[in-house]
């Protein structure tokens, strides 16, 4: 998957992604399988949940200004090493039996609020290690990686190993992330500090509205996180009832289940390893539109489905789309942000996207729960046509990047 074309310290970063991957689909579904140990309350099991989903909430935007401030390599290594050591040191409580709700809540907590800074640090890293018309292939080739290490190997292997030992998911999460820490490491330093990483001591409040200011101003980059949060509306309420759905509409045996979520995931990952040729052939914004339209088809033929094999080839289709539109969005803003604004900017969509998950899922379970999940499947189709339909009236090719000034100036707020 890691082409010698993309260089050597792109193979260390995607093995470094990858192997970080791997233990983050180890130690997520035992955190459940843990505090389900601890206790039978719902709302407790869930508050385990919501604490590692908040702080990219809370602390996106100050973890991009901190990406953009430090040395992204150093940074990365850094934050993987603490996380390592707050894994390890669950992993030894859980052994010793002396891991409570508490503890679980705090493990989540800051393990997701230190990958706030990881995930901005290496959105910001990527155009630093291969060329930019190489960008769509090389996240095509992450988001393969991480679809792989995450749904087949890892995912899969959290039950067995919990079940052999509590506390064996979380030493190997551990070792993952000390292993990602070292590879990090071994990437060529930068000859310069990047722009944008100069010392400066502005206002952090000042450096957020610089990086929200300059997405807005950068008319299809805007355009393109928007239309992502739409999307994601649908995609999150989809996902929400996506069990009952296919339990109850289409007909998924139980025990079938765990085939017809692979399905989806060998439709990602078919979409991540294809993502840089249609990128290569219509361009990135044109292949936006055209993956929507594509999705949409899909979504529909899902939601009209009744039987498991038609719902899980559209679903699977529906997936490839996702993983193509993360990537050359990804690729794209990558692209056109200058070097010392990538951490902010990154920041500043994913917070824009990650804004209506919530509102979807809640939507999703409120609309099942009074009339069935298949108004949730239809509403998420008939979310991807607006989206579509907005995308071809608005999406058009940016060819020059908006004036901006110096990152060393301070800006009015």
């Amino acid at each position: 998957m890691t082409s010698s074309a993309l260089g050597p310290d792109f193979r260390l970063l995607w093995s470094a992604t990858v192997s970080s991957r791997f233990g983050d689909a180890l130690r997520t579904p035992a955190l459940a399988l843990l505090a389900a140990t601890l206790t039978r309350d719902p709302r407790i099991i869930a508050a385990v949940t919501v604490a590692g989903q908040l702080p990219p909430l809370l602390f996106g935007l100050l973890g991009g200004v901190y990406a953009d401030r430090w040395d992204r390599r150093r940074t990365m290594a850094l934050v993987d090493g603490v996380r390592a050591a707050v894994v390890a040191a669950l992993a030894v409580a859980v052994a010793l039996d002396r891991a409570g709700v508490l503890a679980l809540l705090v493990a989540a907590f800051l393990l997701a609020t230190l990958g706030t800074l990881f995930d901005a640090a290496s959105f910001a890293l990527l155009p630093a290690l291969v060329p930019p018309a190489a960008l769509p292939r090389a996240n095509g080739r992450l988001q393969a990686g991480t679809a792989v290490a995450g749904g087949f190997l890892g995912a899969p292997a959290a039950g067995v190993l919990f079940a052999v030992a509590p506390a064996v998911p979380f030493a190997l999460d551990a070792v993952t992330f000390a292993v990602a820490a070292v590879l990090i490491l071994s990437l060529t330093p930068s000859p310069a500090p990047d722009v944008g990483m100069v010392a400066r001591r502005r206002p952090v409040w000042g450096e957020i509205v610089e990086g929200v200011r300059w997405l807005r101003t950068h008319r299809t980059l805007w355009r393109v996180t928007l239309l992502a949060a739409a999307s994601n509306l649908a995609i999150s309420g989809l996902l929400a009832v996506l069990v009952l759905y296919a339990l109850d509409v289409l007909r998924v045996p139980p025990a079938g289940y765990g085939l017809f979520a692979a399905g989806a995931i060998l439709g990602g990952l078919a979409g991540a390893l294809g993502a840089g040729r249609l990128a290569a052939r219509l361009g990135t914004v044109p292949a936006l539109r055209a993956v929507l339209a594509a999705q949409t088809v899909a979504l529909t033929g899902f939601a009209l489905a009744r039987h498991p094999v038609a719902g899980g080839l559209a679903l699977a289709v529906f997936a490839a789309g996702t993983v193509v539109w993360n990537s050359l969005c990804a690729s794209y803003g990558q692209h056109q942000v200058p070097a010392g604004l990538l951490g902010r900017v990154g920041a500043a969509q994913r917070m824009v996207g990650l804004l209506t998950a919530p509102v979807g899922a809640a939507l999703a379970g409120l609309v099942a729960a009074a009339y069935g999940t298949v108004p949730v499947a239809g509403a998420a189709a008939g979310t991807f046509a607006l989206v579509t339909f907005a995308a071809w009236r608005s999406l058009r090719p940016t060819t020059s990047v908006p004036p901006t000034a110096p990152v060393s100036t301070p800006i009015r707020s």
